[in-house]
């Protein structure tokens, strides 16, 4: 039976049938008559974000921490394009987000009227795929659609422009179930071929490794389990990108740590070392490979991906499997069953003698200090303070404290890990531990900052109080842009070249202004008490950590160089440290 409504009813009503419980949003002329809807509707929440940025990484932190899509409501023109930067970063690291956004009446569409924009034009490079919806009958399809397309097959940020006069008009709803979806339906089941030649090179293989990336994260909670279980019966060693930590536990006894431009030297080294790479839902983006023509060069190269424009993209693959992450490792947990559970166990052991080697290297390693706060320390402070919370998420933004995050904080579960990993946003992680708080009310939930990263959306300390949200944002304050300033001592000759602020606030005065709670720490002796006094205030928190200016983040593999070629910092235990306290090996 059809149902007449108007678009904004529509819009609304569709969000309720897709099970949407909040958005986040900023109104607008354009979106006004959606926004009467939701104000006569208590069912779907609401989250005025201070701009529409912030709308767009609240959505991704809520989408990351809970599988399901986010959404964002924006207005025309400036409301569409200030969610661009957001919407880029979903592309980037497969994160399911619907974006509505409202646009001008469709007769003055190219009138170029108050805040118009070409919003499908602007979002057509960064969304998976967008509309541009000119009638109201068409309207609720097309959501339909626009959830489908976010959701299935390599997860991604779709965009909905509505005209304004087509939520004033009346039409004919169309409930879930009688869209037209039949345009996309992405292959989830590998080709049994392909997965029996991954597991014939797995029986054989002499040093192994099993590569991982938020594929398998965005797959859902089976496809970890069954990494678990693949890793566990093999006993092979396995590593994760930065988006992927937490689909294996890094308390897992196979754990070798994350690997990449700032992993860990035993990672780097094992992915250099292999004969065998078993690629689970990740990209190879130049973070992980370094310089392409010598990445891993003796390995057979087996790829388990999604999205078949990833196959074959930046790393020639011995054995391309197109599928979702799940359903492969099923099959080739049944097929390696099968033929009897095989490796080749002495040489795997061998390969776990020389990673050992590799670890003693110890290079996480940091000279500590009694009168100033490492960021390092900072971090395996509240490690220590807080891994045993049953839930536990953390946010970071962009920058050094990200990486220090990522190597000094462990996660055994994941959607417990949110981060900005291919666009490299700052700015990200405050609103993204908005929208994990919002989907996790009785989480605790920590967003690692830098101080120049944090301050790019501060204005959602307003959000914060409002919704009465208790994120407690960790600032590691070095006084500098700590990444841009590690180049530049590394690599541009130490010409520090606007990569400090001389005008940064009082963060504690700050906190205060907003009505939130301010805590000032700079002496490593009171580093843990006010660690316990942010995690017992049942409130939003900034915590300003006072640490060392110039700290560098190693390892490092400098731009350019292959991934076994590493800057160590100080700990290096070679003793070959060189003048910069970092050696080259």
């Amino acid at each position: 039976m059809s149902t007449q409504m108007t678009g904004a009813q529509m819009v609304v009503q569709a969000l309720k049938d897709q099970g949407v419980d909040t958005v986040f949003g900023y109104p607008g002329g354009a979106v006004l008559p959606i926004y009467d809807e939701i104000f006569q509707q208590n069912e779907i929440k609401h989250i005025l974000v201070r701009h529409e940025q912030a709308a767009t990484h609240a959505a991704e932190g809520y989408a990351r921490s809970t599988g399901k899509p986010g959404v964002v409501l924006v207005t025309s023109g400036p409301g569409a394009t200030n969610a661009v930067t957001g919407i880029t970063d979903a592309l980037m690291d497969s994160i399911p987000m619907v974006v509505l956004s409202g646009q001008v009446p469709t007769f003055m569409i190219g009138n170029d009227a108050f805040q118009e924009a070409d919003t499908v034009g602007i979002t057509r490079p960064c969304t998976k795929h967008n509309w541009l919806v000119k009638e109201t009958d068409l309207l609720a399809d097309t959501i339909h659609q626009a959830f489908h397309v976010a959701t299935s097959g390599r997860p991604g940020p779709v965009l909905v422009d509505i005209p304004k006069d087509v939520q004033f008009a009346s039409g004919t709803y169309v409930p879930p179930a009688k869209a037209d979806t039949r345009h996309y339906q992405p292959r989830v089941k590998g080709d049994v071929a392909a997965i029996t030649a991954m597991v014939e090179l797995m029986e054989t293989a002499e040093r192994p490794i099993f590569y991982t990336g938020g594929g398998v994260i965005n797959s859902g909670p089976a496809a970890s389990q069954l990494l678990r279980e693949f890793v566990a019966e093999t006993g092979f060693p396995i590593t994760s990108t930065l988006m992927g930590l937490g689909a294996y536990p890094a308390s897992g006894e196979n754990w070798i740590g994350m690997l990449g431009m700032h992993g860990l030297y035993e990672a780097n080294l094992a992915m250099h070392g292999c004969d065998v790479m078993i690629n689970i839902g990740a990209r190879f983006d130049d973070r992980i490979t370094g310089r392409v023509a010598d990445f891993s060069p003796e390995s057979k190269k087996i790829h388990i991906d999604i999205d078949p424009s990833s196959i074959n993209k930046v790393i020639r693959t011995d054995v391309p499997i197109i599928g979702d992450i799940a359903h492969v490792l099923e099959d080739a947990l049944r097929i390696w069953k099968a033929r009897g559970r095989k490796t080749n166990k002495a040489a795997v052991k061998a390969w776990w003698t020389q990673i050992e080697e590799w670890r003693t290297v110890r290079c996480l390693d940091f000279k500590n200090s009694e009168t100033t706060i490492k960021p390092q320390y900072a971090m395996q402070r509240l490690e220590a303070l807080t891994k045993d919370h049953p839930k536990r998420f953390i946010a970071t933004e962009v920058g050094q404290h990200q990486m220090w995050a990522a190597q000094y904080l462990g996660f055994d579960e994941p959607n417990r890990w949110m981060t900005s990993g291919g666009l490299g946003t700052m700015g990200y992680g405050f609103p993204a531990s908005i929208g994990v708080q919002v989907a996790h009310p009785d989480a605790l939930v920590i967003n690692v900052a830098g101080e120049a990263s944090w301050l790019m959306n501060m204005q959602e300390m307003g959000t914060a109080i409002q919704y009465m949200l208790p994120v407690k944002q960790f600032i590691l304050n070095n006084e500098r842009l700590g990444m841009v300033r590690q180049w530049q001592e590394l690599l541009h000759g130490e010409r520090y070249s606007h990569s400090w602020s001389d005008a940064l606030p009082d963060f504690v005065k700050l906190a205060e202004a907003f009505g939130a709670k301010g805590i000032l720490c700079k002496d490593p002796k009171d580093l843990d008490d006010a660690i316990m006094e942010m995690l017992e205030y049942d409130g939003p928190v900034i915590f300003d950590c006072l640490v060392e200016k110039h700290e560098n983040c190693f390892p490092m593999i400098p731009s350019g160089a292959p991934h076994n070629e590493m800057l160590l910092g100080e700990a290096d235990t070679q003793g070959a440290i060189g003048a910069k306290g970092a050696v080259l090996v």
